[in-house]
């Protein structure tokens, strides 16, 4: 049985280590791009598909945990391992909250890293396999590949960055996303404190999904954090709905 290669990007400050891993990742028959920072791994990721991130947690500027969770939500079904010399079990454990899949101590050898990765990817075959090819909530659909959203059944018009907005919402369905997050994610790294120019893509995308956008059922406000797509066809989610601001969020 053939084996899987990947596309694979290194995001690490020391270049000696970017290099050396990579040669070892092409040798294996992998295509491997390297980010020294964790901006350039956002920029990377925006325009190029990949299987998996290998991510350091000692980085200047953007820190590891912030860039895991900005890929985690660039990319939701993408495979990431933290390669760090921190050792601690409270680092371990703050990586894996922040989205990563995995998480291994250097210096590490080589088939090991292959082995967590095939078995990361047999996970990810796994729930693809299960993926909805369109996205739901309440009456709202959403075919990603195809770049169509319907209400109803009635096909709603979305500029580019309003649905990048939307599916990155939706894909978190009833989580909270930061605001920061989002505007780096939709708008790149640089944009990570312009919070009323993100106010105005969510009011004119409350404008063409909500029956009412003063008192919207989908996109919430989290007061001085971010926001949330709800589902409203989830009864349960409906209890202590009035805990939930519908304010833009202060700066």
């Amino acid at each position: 049985m053939a084996l899987s290669t990947w596309n694979i990007l290194i995001v690490d400050d020391e270049p000696i280590f970017r290099k050396t891993l990579s040669r070892s990742l092409a040798a294996s028959g992998h295509s491997v791009e390297e980010a020294s920072s964790g901006g350039d791994a956002v920029d990377i990721l925006a325009r190029s598909p990949f299987q998996f991130v290998l991510l350091d947690l000692n980085m200047p500027g953007m820190g590891g945990l912030t860039t895991c969770k900005m890929i985690r939500s660039l990319a939701p079904a993408i495979g990431i391992v933290v390669l760090s010399v921190r050792n601690e079990e409270q680092d371990r454990v703050a990586a894996l909250d922040a989205g990563a899949d995995d998480y291994l101590t250097k210096p590490f050898g080589l088939s090991e890293l292959i082995a967590r990765l095939n078995a990361i990817y047999r996970r990810m075959q796994a729930v693809t396999e299960d993926e909805p090819a369109v996205l739901k909530g309440g009456d709202l659909e959403m075919d990603v590949s195809g770049h169509s959203v319907w209400r109803a059944g009635k096909a709603i018009h979305l500029t580019p960055k309003e649905f990048e907005l939307l599916a990155l919402l939706m894909k978190n369905q009833d989580r909270t996303v930061a605001t920061s997050t989002l505007l780096r994610t939709i708008w790149g790294p640089d944009y990570g404190n312009e919070s009323h120019y993100l106010r105005s893509y969510i009011k004119a995308l409350r404008k063409k999904i909500e029956s009412d956008p003063a008192k919207p059922e989908y996109i919430l406000t989290e007061q001085r954090i971010g926001y949330r797509f709800r589902n409203p066809a989830n009864e349960d989610r409906l209890v202590g709905a009035q805990d939930y601001s519908f304010a833009e969020p202060e700066e």
